[in-house]
């Protein structure tokens, strides 16, 4: 993943409201964010696994934030 890739990320993560970030499942949770990643962006396949790999991987990280947030 690109520098941009990553913090285009994390600001649609910071911009989720912490009640869909912590009451949705993994899976629902990595979708969601996949969705409005996609939104305005052209996404090839490759990049919605990378992007879905690296979500998945940081899901407890992104609860934890959630959490500091509520």
């Amino acid at each position: 993943m690109t520098p941009t890739m990553l913090r285009q990320l994390w600001r649609l993560i910071e911009a989720t409201q912490t009640q869909i970030l912590l009451s949705m499942d993994d899976s629902e949770l990595v979708q969601c964010l996949l969705n409005q990643l996609s939104h305005g962006s052209a996404f090839d396949s490759s990049q919605t696994e990378v992007y879905g790999r690296y979500i998945h991987t940081k899901l407890p990280l992104i609860r934890d934030l959630a959490q500091q947030r509520a």
